[in-house]
């Protein structure tokens, strides 16, 4: 899920996953990322999810203003890695970061010695909406994708290859245009994965 990794010189301070539909930043404590600083106005910005991985930043009239790449903005959509800057304040975002979750039963895996069990890399990568084109790598032994409270996957990493199933959500994904349970289904290379309206192709390669 998106993430936003908050620094000020160079020394991260906070590190947000943006799950709600809008998530606010500024002074106030109202907000759900609170800046406890003059430079930021008391409801300085807020930022938009739409579907899974789309993330607008827009500026709420604050004082000091909100840049992307040395520019103030009003409201713009974020690219992975773009950093945003308020005075003094770096906020980077990420598009693609995953979060760990308990998941029996998963384990890496492992390449035999004689080389029977090849490692193979696995990413998703988004076929539809304004993050077409998007890859999100598999790295970790259990890997959680989607909207939490909307419709969330956990894709985990076993020994004969990768699973996935609904974890969460009222929404169900589909795999290939079937509903999917809560128990784990093997993923199959160019499998299509449906959650909330956004297509993701499993891809695997060496």
């Amino acid at each position: 899920m998106p993430q936003l990794i908050a620094s000020v010189e160079g020394v991260e301070i906070k590190k947000v996953s943006l799950q709600k539909d809008r998530t606010t930043l500024g002074r106030h404590s109202d907000n759900d990322i609170v800046f406890d600083n003059m430079v930021v106005s008391g409801h300085h910005c807020v930022f938009d999810l739409k579907g899974l991985a789309d993330v607008f930043v827009e500026d709420l009239n604050s004082t000091n203003g909100t840049y992307i790449n040395g520019k103030m903005v009003k409201r713009q959509r974020l690219h992975d890695g773009e950093v945003i800057a308020i005075g003094n304040f770096r906020i980077q975002f990420r598009a693609g970061s995953s979060q760990p979750i308990d998941f029996s039963g998963t384990t890496v895996m492992q390449v035999g010695p004689d080389g029977s069990a090849p490692q193979l890399n696995a990413f998703f990568k988004v076929i539809n909406g304004l993050s077409a084109g998007l890859e999100m790598p598999v790295l970790k032994a259990v890997t959680t994708f989607g909207k939490p409270g909307v419709s969330v996957v956990a894709v985990s990493h076993r020994r004969d290859g990768f699973y996935v199933a609904h974890l969460d959500g009222e929404d169900p994904p589909t795999l290939n245009g079937d509903r999917l349970g809560d128990q784990p289904v093997r993923l199959t290379d160019h499998d299509v994965l449906e959650i909330g309206g956004t297509q993701m192709l499993f891809l695997l390669k060496e």
